[in-house]
């Protein structure tokens, strides 16, 4: 082998033996400025209303609601929460108006002193009132707010439009709920009907075959029952109104004299006639009775749902029933309704904190949990996530629940809060005085005329 091929392998294996990379000595490592990563800062919403953070520490509101008892009791306990763990500070004093009529008599009284409340839980109609005084803040610039704001697509539109005033929103829903027609469904099926009403017309063959099989049984007593028990709430006969495609306004005016409205009494009256309508007396039950198979149709408030399937359960009866719209001409009716948050004006401060307020209890944690103590519609489409097991526990409020989408809402006039009352009382006089249903358009004639007298 020549010298200069040994050499050549020798330095081979050298090469081999040496690692790749060599460490560097101290002396000869070059200065490496390593930068860290810097997280991105979430940009904070900046709120537009003009109140600085620090500005809510220690602000009071008074806030007056309608409620007692139960409501009274389950409204105050989330007072007292919020004023424990909300985080600017703001304490709610509660003040329970026992109903409706009282809250709305005791606000407008206090309206020109310094001693009204700031939140008040009202009907739409009663905001719209104190609206047209110029005492009511407009909520837009609130539920709009980057930083304080609402997402209002998560609010069924027809309850968010109930509380809208052009372009103002004088309140926020706080409540809803509907009056719902109740079938046996067992008992229907037995009678030979597979589906509930889709028009007058059926549910007059459907109401007058239940009363039909009274009078065939052995218990002369119950011969003028089971077909409908009529209810005489301004919800009923304003949803039976809708159904015949009449209503109770023709442009911003009461009008009841219509041949549609004439139509609807007409019917109403003639099921009475006919014996397939009747109405409880004495001591009598509607739950109850509905219950006990007096009847195959009866009306209930979305509220009334438990009081009616503890009816059922009291009487051992296992009968399928369920909640169904007022059949139409051409659709279906279900008027929705209830109460909102109203702020009353004051200084941007007190505004402010009333609002957040509200925000705080539209939470769908704490809505999901007033759904489950009053038995009324969830007010945001995201409770819905948290209430699977009521749901599963009450199937009639869960078919209630589905039809929102085709409820209506009652006219937006402050005058409303009078004329309702004037339909409840017109309709319970026309079965009362069991006027033929010949002469309903008499009825409606005084309806018409009391209406714009009392909403002038």
């Amino acid at each position: 082998m020549k010298p200069s091929y040994i050499l050549i392998c020798i330095a081979l294996v050298l090469a081999a033996c040496t690692p790749a990379t060599a460490s560097p000595t101290p002396e000869s490592t070059p200065d490496v400025v390593t930068e860290i990563p810097q997280a991105t800062p979430t940009p904070v919403s900046m709120s537009q209303l003009g109140v600085p953070e620090d500005a809510l520490k220690g602000v009071t509101i008074q806030v007056w609601h309608p409620w007692f008892d139960v409501e009274a009791s389950l409204f105050e306990k989330l007072v007292d929460e919020f004023n424990q763990e909300n985080e600017w500070g703001i304490k709610v004093v509660p003040s329970a108006q026992i109903n409706y009529s009282n809250l709305y008599e005791n606000v407008t009284t206090s309206l020109p002193t310094p001693d009204h409340p700031d939140l008040v839980i009202a009907l739409p109609e009663q905001a719209l009132a104190w609206d047209e005084e110029g005492v009511v803040a407009d909520l837009m610039p609130y539920v709009n707010d980057p930083k304080y704001g609402i997402d209002a697509n998560d609010f069924p539109i027809i309850f968010w439009t109930q509380d809208q005033s052009g372009q103002r929103r004088v309140a926020i829903p706080a409540q809803r709920t509907a009056r719902f027609l109740i079938w046996n469904e067992t008992w229907a099926q037995s009678l030979g009907f597979d589906a509930p009403p889709q028009t007058p017309e059926d549910f007059q063959q459907q109401a007058c075959r239940a009363h039909d099989i009274m009078k065939t049984d052995a218990t002369p007593a119950n011969d003028t029952k089971g077909g409908w028990l009529v209810d005489t709430s301004w919800q009923t006969a304003f949803s039976w109104l809708l159904a015949f495609d009449g209503g109770v306004l023709e442009q911003n005016d009461y009008r009841f004299l219509t041949p549609n409205n004439i139509a609807t009494f007409r019917f109403l009256r003639e099921l009475s006639e006919k014996g397939c309508a009747w109405q409880v007396s004495g001591d009598m039950d509607r739950y109850t009775a509905f219950a006990n198979q007096e009847a195959l149709f009866a009306t209930a408030s979305l509220e009334e749902l438990n009081d009616q399937t503890r009816a059922f359960s009291e009487t051992g009866n296992r009968d399928k029933w369920t909640v169904i719209p007022f059949p139409g001409k051409s659709q279906p009716a279900l008027i929705t309704y209830g109460s909102s948050y109203v702020i009353l004006k004051s200084d941007d401060e007190q505004q402010l904190a009333s609002w957040l307020f509200i925000r705080w209890l539209l939470d769908p944690e704490r809505d999901a949990h007033m759904v489950e103590a009053n038995h009324l519609f969830p007010l945001r489409t995201s409770t819905m996530d948290l209430l699977a097991d009521y749901e599963k526990s009450h199937p009639q409020w869960a078919e209630a629940v589905k039809l929102i989408p085709d409820t209506t809402i009652q006219p937006q006039l402050a005058s409303w809060r009078l004329v309702k009352v004037m339909i409840g009382d017109g309709f319970t006089q026309m079965y009362q005085k069991n006027l033929p249903s010949g002469q309903v358009a008499v009825v409606l004639a005084q309806m018409e005329a009391i209406s714009r007298d009392i909403s002038k």
